[in-house]
């Protein structure tokens, strides 16, 4: 149910002006469609549109949703003080503005403690990111704020420039057009402030990097990069400021835009990513756009060929290793039988390498920012973002709209397939509203016909049915596959559905419009061809192996954050892209069907971007595609105008003369009665609980021009009540002779009166209540030591609210603070329930404040505490050290020996010294840690296997030494012994192994020696001793001698 707050002005009195409008609809239309008396007919609904975009009102309303026309002007509506003007005002108590909606969502989050979301659609160039920027800009100005919230506000607004150099790009409709949808949520804490927020991406288009259609250009990012950077940067990184140079730049013909300035907008990316967070910039930021760059600049303009000086600054920019990533392009790795087998590529199959390679660094890299920007705007004080007890969430969805193209391809399929289930999702919402609201109101809800566009998406999305699953098979089918064969097998599972089509399935006339290559679905917006060339291509969206092996071994931060070793290792085949988008998609339905939504539709007036044209069919084609007429029949099925008793009466009472001037009864009758005088019918309207619901438009204008009629009377007979000095013939002479001087001398006459003797009365009363006051204070005073009596009850009361503010003044501020405020006598014992309360409260707030590896890291030191303390030496300097995740680097971990472990990973790796059982050679090893057992290595091979359900026990020396023995059983034929190892970090490796394999309790700390296994049931001793240094050698009697360093 949508936040409807009393239509109020500061003064108490209603005010509905988007009523007194009405007047004006011939002029300027109505400011919400469903006020059209004719609400079926498309033409009116594009004229009203049209009305209003001529007087540059750009906003319009479909009840509660927003139609914004993209003016392609600065507009005098976005001031500071327009901001203010909106700012807890009624949705419907001024006119339509983005302001109006932003505010109407802010508030119904407060009020209700329910989460919210703004969904804004529309055409590329239709205005949808302005429209996103509009309302953060609200809520960062409007909302309540100190010096940490403005930091936040601030990143808030920045990541918009960086995320549109990064994301958006020049195409043939729109100069600035996002190719990524996104979706963010701000966080507010109980008091409404802004604290957090959180970015979700969805389906970058990042053929674009590779490919661009004629007239249009790559990502901003790499325009702005060649025109703005410095000259050192550009020396340094091999570059040069003419984008005809690189190929990736120029496949649409179109570097340079008249209407962009790369070299401004580079400066203001630049200044944005320190603002988002210092790391970016400081460190390895800039490296995001030149490391795609590098990879575009690989195939210059000069016949393909690569000079050494540029290939190694593309290789130091990728961090890998030249001869590798040579391989990797040329050369494709097959694994058959359990064998590899490398197969040379093919001139195209290269290109074709090099451009998913390109395509993978630019997507990764934009998902790596897209997480940079998420943690500056994570809020550092909750554990669990972005849902909290104490906090709720505005989301607001800027994602692509409805895309037909002459040529529609993989992406338009994508990009339609989400506007279908966010279709569906609108018209289900707006339905379950609408319900909501008649059911609170007890009227009668009447079925609405509308088409379910289910069916499109099932045709889409259906398991082993649906498009999308056809896709999949087709892309992993054995043999020989292509995307006509994709087309064919369409053609056979989806053929008979009555929205697919194509050109063997279509009749003669449908024939002429659907290529061989081309199926056409009928979506809910109208018919759409697809050609399928690139389908399968596109969805499959992958990397070879060796490349991503190759990859994985990058030296830059960044990469190697984007390209995990763990790909390389897990056997099991990623999701295809359309899958990897549909779940996604599923995610997103599932997060806004959990919130309250606004909606915002987005139209561009016309193709050439010019301010004042309004070009119908395009507006029309609009219209249709974003459902606007759908939602209007829905919204019109059951009561055009709805509103409260008390604006309804308080506007046209004077219509009525019972109403008139005063109504002193219930508003219902009041209602009641002002609506059979205007004779309503019975039809035209019914009395809910506490609105009023008026079925036909014409009722209502037929009502706001009897108002504007009896105006003038309304006005002379107030006139006349305050002249009641004259009589009748003399008021009228004296209105005729000099009626505005005189009514102005009377009004101010009124006036000047009426507020002197407010202010006088006010003065009186002030001075009364002073006097009550001090003598109350007296009283109190004198009886302080009294029971609680009404002598004394205001001067404990004031005592106790004076404790308790100074108490909230001065709270401690950690749980090592124990100092409190000395209470009164009477709040002796509530003063310690806070205390207690207090400092419960300071527990969890720092429990809460623990960050995940920080309370692991705790539950490793109390687990070494229990084991070591009192027992061994070394123990006190471990303490101030912290326990690592693991002490070698995954590069030092052969490759051969992850994937010998299989889905069994590595959790911490260590070196260590192991001393064989005869003779007690040392020999170097890996001691690594998984979830199940141990193993010992030695470079490339396992040594040792030790499960952690077979370990009989671990043995320590007292000492400060680092030697431990794993005891393994002697049945087990397997096992050659007990393990004799030393490790420097053995309080460490000693505490996660008895962790992991869950037996504490199997620790022994033995003070002078250890008794091991050897081979074939023998005993083994390690003696220990204390000496000016450690020591360990073969002693006496074949024992091993360990001679430890003396601490202290």
């Amino acid at each position: 149910m949508r936040y409807q707050g009393r239509e109020v002005d500061i003064e108490g009195r209603v005010r509905l002006v988007m009523e007194s409008a009405l007047t004006a609809r011939d002029r300027v239309g109505v400011q919400d469609f469903v006020l059209l008396e004719n609400y079926n007919s498309e033409a009116a609904f594009i004229e009203n549109l049209r009305r209003r975009f001529r007087e540059n009102l750009i906003y319009t309303y479909i009840g509660s949703v927003l139609v914004s026309v993209n003016p392609y002007k600065e507009l005098e509506i976005y001031s500071k003080q327009q901001m203010e003007r909106y700012r807890g005002v009624s949705f419907y108590e001024i006119s339509p503005h983005i302001y109006a909606l932003s505010d109407n969502t802010y508030r119904a989050m407060r009020t209700e403690r329910k989460d919210q979301c703004i969904l804004i659609s529309g055409e590329s160039g239709a205005g949808k990111t302005e429209a996103s920027k509009k309302i953060l800009l609200y809520y960062a100005v409007t909302c309540p704020t100190n010096d940490h919230m403005a930091i936040l506000g601030d990143r808030l607004l920045q990541s918009n420039p960086v995320l549109e150099a990064f994301g958006n790009a020049k195409t043939l409709r729109n100069d600035n057009s996002s190719r990524f949808g996104k979706y963010m949520d701000v966080q507010f804490d109980f008091r409404g402030t802004p604290v957090g927020g959180h970015i979700l991406n969805y389906l970058l288009e990042k053929s674009r990097v590779v490919h661009q259609n004629h007239g249009e250009r790559n990502f901003h990012i790499f325009y702005q990069l060649l025109d703005g950077g410095d000259d050192d940067l550009l020396i340094t990184l091999d570059l040069e400021r003419n984008p005809q140079n690189y190929r990736y730049l120029v496949k649409g013909n179109c570097p340079r835009v008249s209407s962009i300035s790369d070299k401004n907008n580079w400066k203001v990316v630049m200044k944005a990513l320190p603002v988002i967070d210092p790391d970016i910039k400081s460190c390895e930021g800039q490296n995001c756009p030149i490391s795609i760059t590098g990879c575009s600049d690989m195939h210059k303009h000069s016949q393909n060929s690569i000079t050494e000086n540029r290939c190694v600054v593309v290789l130091q920019l990728l961090g890998v290793d030249g001869s590798a990533l040579r391989e990797a392009l040329t050369h494709k790795k097959l694994t058959a039988k359990g064998e590899e087998m490398i197969s040379p590529l093919n001139y195209e199959q290269a290109v074709s390498a090099r451009d998913a390679l390109a395509k993978a660094v630019y997507g990764r890299t934009f998902t790596w920012l897209v997480e940079k920007i998420n943690q500056s705007l994570h809020w550092k004080d909750s554990t669990k973002f972005p849902f909290s007890k104490d906090s709720s969430v505005i989301g607001l969805l800027d994602i692509y709209g409805f895309e037909v193209l002459q040529q529609n391809s993989f992406e338009q399929f994508c990009i339609n397939y989400c506007n279908e289930k966010l279709q569906q999702l609108f018209i289900e919402l707006t339905l379950r509203s609408e319900q909501e609201e008649y059911e609170t109101e007890g009227i009668a809800w009447e079925t609405v016909q509308y088409f379910d566009n289910k069916i499109i998406c099932d045709l889409i999305e259906e398991k082993h049915k649906g498009i999308i699953s056809i896709l999949d098979e087709e892309c992993l089918r054995p043999g020989e596959t292509c995307d006509v064969s994709f087309l064919e097998k369409l053609e056979d599972t989806v053929g008979s559905h009555p929205h697919f089509i194509t050109h063997k399935l279509a009749n003669g006339k449908t024939r002429r419009v659907v290529s061989r290559e081309e199926f056409r679905l009928l979506h809910y917006a109208g018919e759409v061809n697809y050609n399928v060339n690139g389908f399968l291509d596109k969805n499959n969206d992958l990397l070879n192996r060796n490349l991503k092996e190759v990859m994985c071994q990058s030296d830059n931060q960044i990469l190697s954050h984007c390209f995990r070793r763990e790909e390389v290792i897990d056997q099991k085949r990623p999701e295809m892209a359309a899958t990897q988008f549909k779940n996604s998609l599923m995610k997103l339905m599932e997060i806004l069907m959990s919130k309250e939504p606004s909606y915002v539709r987005c139209i561009k007036p016309n193709d050439a971007k010019q301010p004042g044209r309004f070009d119908e069919v395009l507006v029309r084609h609009q219209v249709k595609y974003l459902g606007l007429m759908e939602n209007l029949r829905v919204r019109r099925a059951g009561f055009a105008y709805r509103r409260r008793f008390e604006a309804f009466l308080q506007r046209y009472k004077p219509l009525c003369p019972e109403t008139w001037p005063n109504w002193h009864g219930r508003l219902v009758d009041g209602v009641s009665t002002l609506v059979n005088h205007l004779g309503y019918k019975a039809e035209e309207y019914k009395l809910g609980r506490s609105k009023i619901f008026i079925r036909f438009p014409k009722t209502l204008f037929t009502t706001e021009d009897a108002l504007e009629a009896k105006k003038p009377e309304i006005g002379n007979e107030l006139c006349y009540t305050n002249f009641g000095m004259f009589s009748l013939a003399e008021y009228k002479i004296f209105l005729g002779v000099n009626v505005c001087t005189c009514v102005f001398r009377c009004v101010v006459i009124v006036i000047q009166s009426g507020w002197r003797g407010m202010k006088a009365r006010r003065r009186a009363k002030r001075r009364r209540q002073a006097a009550e006051l001090i003598r109350r204070f007296i009283k109190g005073f004198i009886y302080r030591h009294e029971e609680y009596c009404p002598e004394n009850e205001y001067f404990l009361d004031h005592v106790r609210y004076s404790f308790l503010k100074n108490l909230r003044q001065n709270l401690p501020k950690s749980v090592l603070d124990k100092s409190w405020p000395t209470p009164p006598p009477s709040l002796v014992e509530a003063s310690e329930h806070l205390r207690r309360l207090h400092m419960r409260n300071m527990v969890i707030k720092y429990c809460r404040r623990v960050q995940p590896e920080w309370k692991k890291q705790m539950m490793q030191k109390v687990v070494a505490s229990e084991i070591f303390k009192d027992q061994k030496d070394s123990y006190p300097l471990s303490v101030g050290r912290l326990f690592l995740d693991s002490r070698l680097e995954r590069e030092q971990i052969n490759l051969k020996v992850i994937q010998t472990l299989g889905s069994d990973k590595v959790q911490y790796g260590v070196s260590v010294i192991k001393y064989d059982r005869r003779g007690f050679k040392p020999r170097p090893r890996q001691l690594l840690l998984t979830n199940t057992f141990a193993v010992l290595v030695d470079r490339t091979k396992i040594k040792q296997r030790i499960d952690y359900a077979a370990l009989r026990g671990i043995s320590v020396g007292s000492l400060s030494d680092g030697m431990f023995v794993l005891h393994m059983p002697t049945e087990d034929n397997k096992q050659k012994g007990d393990a004799v190892l030393h490790c420097s970090h053995v309080i460490e490796v000693v505490t996660k192994l008895a962790m992991m394999a869950n037996k504490t309790s199997y620790v022994n700390i033995n003070p002078g020696s250890i008794r091991f296994t050897v081979a074939r049931g023998k005993e083994g001793i390690i003696d220990f001793i204390r000496g000016s240094e450690l020591k360990v050698a073969k002693g006496k009697r074949g024992h091993l001698l360990v001679v430890s360093q003396r601490l202290f």
